[in-house]
């Protein structure tokens, strides 16, 4: 788990993110431990999995959430539903 952010993270720069998604999928790290651990609520964790599946880990940098943007609302619109 070296690989990981540290505990009270702030910046979420793309590696950071990233490094949590994958830690989830490869079974290392829950859902509810990563949320707990640093803060972030399972809507942002899941947007986050949906960036890093869809756009690789550029799509986790906010200046490119504009460029993603119609691919995250179909996520969100499909999550809500």
């Amino acid at each position: 788990m070296d690989d990981l952010p540290p505990v009270g993270t702030v910046r979420w720069v793309a590696r950071r993110k990233a490094a949590i998604c994958r830690a989830i999928a490869q079974g290392r790290l829950g859902r509810v431990e990563a949320c707990t651990r640093y803060g972030l609520s399972d809507e942002e964790l899941c947007l986050w999995e949906h960036a890093l599946a869809c756009a690789g880990e550029p799509g986790l940098r906010v200046t490119r959430t504009q460029i993603y943007r119609p691919v995250f609302e179909k996520h969100v619109e499909s999550v809500a539903q």
